[in-house]
């Protein structure tokens, strides 16, 4: 992929010493990173414990729900957090959160608040990844994900692949969060492509979970069970969905 090395022009691989061992300048500013990546992760999840350790006491569900929706602003960042959380981490279900917004502030301010989540994350990982490049990359996604971008890149029909994976249910959007930056797409691109694509699965979350608490039972359970099939059919198939992209893509 285009962004998978640095180059090899020496003047960009200057040396500098710590502690008596030379070392790169790239790899330092590397190191550095992902130190401040590991760091904002600890601050997260320090601040939102507090409310994950309730859901294991009894009635801990109802309560959290409540004391966040009463919490106001810090409430609606507290949310926004785990959203970002759950899109970096990228292997906690975004299901669980966008429920959770739905029954606390109902379907459009829920959505909204898991909209900007992920446009936040989204620019987060893809500068990120730009940094610290692939390596980065194979220590976050497992090996089967790896790869399969680059022909998409190369048919240039990438943004049109990005924006159905992310428009499908069930596919793995946090992973392909961590690919597509190491691509020829510029942030612009991707944050428009997979953030539109997301709007619709958010929506009918945030809409389904809130009738939970509005008392719109059967709907909810079965806008649930619909999006739950798709998502199904889609995880079983995905094998099959990635391969029909590549032979689409690969057609002049």
């Amino acid at each position: 992929m285009t962004k998978d090395t640095q180059s090899d022009k020496p003047q960009q691989h200057k040396q500098t010493t710590v502690h008596g061992h030379p070392m790169d300048s790239a790899n330092i500013f590397k190191f550095a990173g992902l130190i401040a990546f590991f760091a904002v992760m600890v601050i997260i999840v320090v601040l939102v414990w507090p409310y994950i350790g309730e859901l294991f006491e009894p009635g801990g569900l109802e309560r959290m729900l409540h004391d966040i929706r009463e919490a106001g602003a810090v409430g609606f960042l507290l949310v926004l957090a785990i959203q970002f959380l759950q899109i970096v981490v990228a292997f906690i279900p975004g299901e669980v959160v966008q429920v959770a917004a739905g029954m606390i502030y109902g379907p459009w301010v829920g959505a909204l608040i898991i909209w900007l989540g992920c446009v936040v994350s989204s620019a987060f990982i893809f500068l990120l990844v730009n940094k610290l490049g692939a390596p980065f990359v194979r220590a976050m996604v497992p090996e089967k994900y790896m790869g399969k971008f680059e022909a998409f890149e190369q048919s240039g029909k990438l943004t049109t692949v990005v924006f159905i994976l992310f428009l499908i249910p069930g596919m793995p959007k946090d992973v392909f969060t961590y690919l597509v930056p190491l691509t020829s797409m510029p942030l612009k691109t991707f944050l428009i492509a997979s953030n539109v694509a997301r709007i619709p699965g958010i929506i009918v979350s945030t809409y389904a979970a809130s009738g939970l608490v509005e008392g719109r039972i059967g709907e909810s359970i079965l806008i649930f069970l619909v999006a739950a099939a798709i998502a199904v059919v889609a995880i079983v198939f995905y094998d099959r969905i990635m391969k029909a992209l590549e032979k689409h893509t690969s057609k002049k």
